[in-house]
């Protein structure tokens, strides 16, 4: 199996909304998503899109198709106290069957990388507080709790060492 992560393509987006069903199921909320493909098509690939996403995908499965195994859905963001942009991750889900492969890292990866490329003081995102697994990962990956907020911070030599640049 070979992991490659890719920008997402507007062919990508019926996949895209059904990985936000699974999330949203795993977060116990299958009834709160009220986005559509249409939404989703427009918001990434429209005349001003507000989101960017990658995919994750693994070669070799089925007869040597690629597989969608996973998405990160991610923006910019601003923040005043350092006067410089920031990335929000947004969502990042793996099918369970692909969970441990390496795609989350190599998600999170991807998008330090851009944080870096794009000048980028921080990049951030919220978990949930009983999702264990998630937080223990992101710690892994030297993420900082902002318990006020539940918010994820990887910045400064963090960033630059999650992005593989140290």
């Amino acid at each position: 199996m070979t992991l490659s992560i890719r920008p997402a393509a507007p062919a990508d987006v019926p996949v895209i909304h059904r990985f936000v069903r699974e999330l949203a199921a795993f977060e116990q909320a299958p009834d709160s998503v009220e986005s559509t493909e249409a939404m989703l098509h427009e918001a990434l690939f429209g005349a001003r899109p507000a989101a960017e996403a990658l995919i994750a995908e693994r070669s070799g499965d089925q007869g040597g198709e690629d597989s969608a195994i996973g998405f990160a859905i991610f923006y910019t963001t601003f923040s005043t106290w350092t006067g410089r942009r920031g990335i929000w991750l947004d969502d990042l889900y793996i099918t369970p069957d692909a969970r441990g492969s390496g795609a989350g890292a190599a998600l999170l990866k991807a998008i330090a990388g851009l944080a870096v490329d794009r000048g980028c003081a921080r990049f951030e995102w919220w978990v949930l507080d009983w999702n264990t697994p998630a937080i223990d990962f992101y710690r892994a990956k030297g993420a900082v709790a902002q318990d006020e907020w539940t918010v994820q911070r990887v910045s400064g030599d963090a960033l630059l060492t999650l992005a593989g640049r140290r």
